[in-house]
């Protein structure tokens, strides 16, 4: 029986590994805690942007769009009409001029 005391290691003898774990620096609750709290801050920002960006898209690009390619689509709708029931030519002199206008229209009323 004296053979097997021989492989038992004492507990009385400094372990290295326990040393370099105590010597590391802790990291206290309160830091880990900010850095949550940064996280949710940017993650709300992240959202409050989106939200705006929806925003703008739905009450102005949208409506924007879709009155100025309406008022293209009528006049183009309107001259082919009258084309085809009166035998009407209808041409535009600007096409430049008839686009800043539509915009313009588009744009007043919004």
């Amino acid at each position: 029986m004296s053979g097997y005391g021989s492989f038992v290691i004492s507990d009385h003898a400094p372990s290295s590994d326990n040393d370099d774990v105590d010597s590391l620096p802790s990291i206290s609750s309160g830091i880990l805690s900010s850095e949550g709290d940064s996280t949710s801050n940017a993650q709300e920002e992240w959202e409050a942007s989106l939200e705006q960006l929806q925003l703008l898209l739905t009450m102005v690009l949208v409506p924007f769009a879709g009155k100025f390619l309406g008022r293209k689509f009528a006049y183009w709708s309107w001259a082919r009409y009258m084309e085809w029931m009166h035998n009407v030519e209808i041409t535009w002199t600007s096409k430049k001029k008839f686009n800043a206008a539509g915009a313009a229209e588009a744009a007043l009323s919004l």
